[in-house]
Formats: structure tokens, C-alpha cells, sequence
């Protein structure tokens, strides 16, 4: 069984930085897309960012030049580093990604997780 895990939330003022992490656990043949999604109170979740094989990203446009997202494969960990954090970043952060997961005879699955969420709250 796969799970996703994330750490790194927390309380940071206007301009400060705050680092998020995501490892997949379990039996993990390789991760193809991973990214991370956000919820502030009363809004929809969106999209932050998120990193492909090959490593091409995409970025919310509301992110862009503040949040860098990166991987290791050989950790199966994906992060996002937030700088100039603004008011409007608070929200609760999810990861996701599509894992190639399997047992002890080889990869057998592709599924899609979501990790159990992280808050990031930014004061003004």
C-alpha cells in the first residue's frame, strides 16, 4: 500500500520561507507526475505546481518566481520550497502523485494518492 507522507508546514510571517516535503512509502517502482495542491477556507483546491518525468514543471501563475518544486527518484520524495510567502499562500497544502507501485515480484500498479495534508500559514 502506498501512502504519502508530507512534512514541513507551519506558521511563517509576510516575506518568510517555509520548505514542504512528500515521500512515498511502500513498495515504489517510481513516481511518473507528482505536485502539490492547496485549499485556503472557502475556496476550491488548485494546483501549485507540479513535476513530470523528464523533470518539467508547471507552476500556478500566482506562484511563479516564489515556489520551486523538485524531486528525487531515488528517495521518492517530492518538495517545494516557498519563498516570499504572502497572506494569500495560507492554506492547507496536499501532495499528489502517481505512483508505479507493486511487490516483491515487480511493478504491478498505477494509482492515484493524495497525502493527508499539510497547513502553511503566512500572517501579515
Amino acid at each position: 500500500q502506498v501512502q504519502l507522507v508530507e512534512s514541513g508546514g507551519g506558521l511563517v510571517h509576510t516575506g518568510g520561507s517555509l520548505r514542504l516535503s512528500c515521500k512515498a512509502s511502500g513498495t515504489v517502482f517510481g513516481i511518473n507526475v507528482a505536485g502539490w495542491h492547496r485549499q485556503a477556507p472557502g475556496k476550491q483546491r488548485e494546483l501549485v505546481a507540479d513535476i513530470r518525468t523528464g523533470d518539467s514543471t508547471n507552476y500556478a501563475d500566482s506562484v511563479k518566481g516564489r515556489f520551486t518544486i523538485s524531486r528525487d527518484n531515488a528517495k521518492n520524495t517530492v518538495d517545494l520550497q516557498m519563498n516570499s510567502l504572502k497572506p494569500e499562500d495560507t492554506a492547507v497544502y496536499y501532495c499528489y502523485a502517481v505512483v508505479l507501485s507493486g511487490d516483491h515480484s515487480g511493478p504491478k500498479f498505477i494509482g492515484n494518492y493524495w497525502g493527508q495534508g499539510t497547513q502553511v500559514t503566512v500572517s501579515s
